[in-house]
């Protein structure tokens, strides 16, 4: 089992709420792991992958232009993706900063992909996926890690 956790951040507070996303991934017995910044990512890992957790700081209320981007160009895999397993997770700013409105936007371009999206699990908040303002709390990383680990043991379900 394999979930690739894609992300770009700027400041690192992205990147910390991806490691902890990671982290709950890897707690589910056999499941490979691999985290990426958007330019690292590769056509592969996507292929590889039986779900994909992304996230990205609030950028104008949306997901910032990397991970976009990243999307964009891996359109030809596309169909590839169909039925894997994906969620979304962001960071802000600002408490009305537009973190949901990114999750909405990621969770968008994985649905054009054809994937199964799933939020986060009602243990956490139940909502879009994890969202945290400013530096992750402990909170917010012990969410991540929740929906991290529910992408793994969904996608382990969905492969059968």
């Amino acid at each position: 089992m394999n979930v690739l956790v894609l992300y770009y951040s700027k400041g690192g507070n992205t990147r910390r709420l991806a490691e902890a996303v990671a982290d709950g991934a890897r707690s589910v017995a056999d499941t490979d792991v691999v985290l990426r910044r958007t330019d690292e990512v590769t056509k592969e890992d996507f292929l590889a992958a039986d779900g994909i957790v992304a996230g990205s700081p609030v950028y104008f209320g949306s997901m910032a232009a990397p991970l976009k981007a990243v999307f964009d160009e891996f359109v030809s895999v596309r169909r590839k993706m169909e039925d894997k397993v994906g969620a979304a997770f962001a960071t802000s700013g600002d408490p009305t900063g537009g973190k949901e409105t990114t999750m909405l936007a990621i969770i968008q371009a994985l649905l054009i992909y054809g994937m199964v999206i799933v939020g986060d699990p009602l243990s956490a908040t139940g909502h879009y996926g994890t969202a945290c303002v400013g530096v992750p709390d402990a909170k917010a990383l012990d969410n991540g890690a929740k929906l991290g680990q529910r992408v793994a043991q969904l996608a382990r379900r969905m492969a059968g």
